[in-house]
């Protein structure tokens, strides 16, 4: 369970890097759709490599609800974080998407009573990461109401706060293989419906191919994390899985120094040591 949080959490570190790359010119809709569908395929040839598909007909009403209810949520979470990677820089970005685990387990702990163990000492932890992001955020007094990367980012934090808890009542007697592309395939119709509505078919036909294959490689990415991740949440309790996870704001940082060339401040740096020890410590001693 551990190992494949971990690897949930490297994978979705690359992601975001790769999105942005994959986004200089491209819309961020257009920029959804197309990580969509590659996550879309990438998950269903895994559910019929490992034979998972014989157990679709199994799942009850009760899982089919949840799944889609945490597929919505999901692709409402995409939407918001590309809109963010748009306007702001990679590591904020990350960082302020990174409070879903605050949300996650504050809510984890109200509906399920195996994670109301050491609730305390959760809120601890959580109130760490919380500081921690509000200094990497490093938003001057009065700037926030008008950073447009924050308001999509903290959306994005809250719909995958919600994904979490929807999939772990959802994948209860599913298996997470299944899961995980039954929810993409609701991720990708909410996508291209939104294409659609917005009429932006022209943003998808002009991507340019460095662009697309950017995205394409972040598709691949997520896909992967996604696997691991809903792996590891159906083994594991939900406060120490999507803390592990959430240290995918190491490699997002690592890449955005490298790649983008992001000037990172002390406070910034500081914060990003809080937010990393409050979620080993979640991890580690709940």
């Amino acid at each position: 369970m551990i190992a494949a949080a971990v690897l949930s959490a490297f994978f979705a570190g690359i992601t975001a890097v790769l999105s942005k790359c994959g986004m200089k010119n491209t819309d961020s809709d257009a920029a959804t759709a197309i990580r969509t569908s590659v996550v879309l395929v990438f998950a269903w040839i895994i559910v019929f490599l490992t034979g998972a598909y014989s157990g679709i007909a199994s799942i009850d009403l009760y899982s089919w609800i949840f799944l889609v209810l945490s597929g919505l949520a999901t692709g409402a979470s995409w939407i918001c974080f590309n809109k963010a990677l748009s306007f702001g820089e990679v590591s904020k970005v990350a960082a302020v998407d990174k409070l879903s685990i605050v949300f996650s387990v504050m809510l984890a702990i109200i509906l399920f009573a195996d994670e109301r163990k050491l609730w305390w000492l959760k809120l601890i932890f959580l109130a760490a990461i919380a500081l921690g992001t509000y200094l990497m955020t490093d938003i001057k007094k009065g700037e926030k109401k008008n950073s447009l990367w924050f308001v999509f980012a903290l959306m994005s934090a809250v719909f995958a706060a919600l994904t979490s808890v929807l999939a772990k009542i959802g994948i209860k007697n599913v298996d997470s293989n299944v899961a995980t592309a039954i929810r993409t395939c609701v991720v990708f119709i909410a996508a291209w419906l939104m294409i659609t509505g917005k009429k932006k078919w022209n943003s998808v036909k002009n991507v340019s191919g460095k662009e697309l294959v950017f995205l394409l490689c972040s598709g691949i990415s997520t896909g992967i994390s996604w696997l691991m991740y809903y792996y590891a949440i159906s083994k594991g309790q939900v406060s120490v899985v999507v803390s592990i996870d959430k240290l995918s704001i190491l490699v997002t940082v690592v890449f955005s120094l490298i790649v983008f060339k992001e000037k990172i401040p002390l406070k910034s740096w500081l914060g990003l040591v809080l937010l990393t020890a409050g979620t080993v410590c979640m991890a580690v001693f709940t």
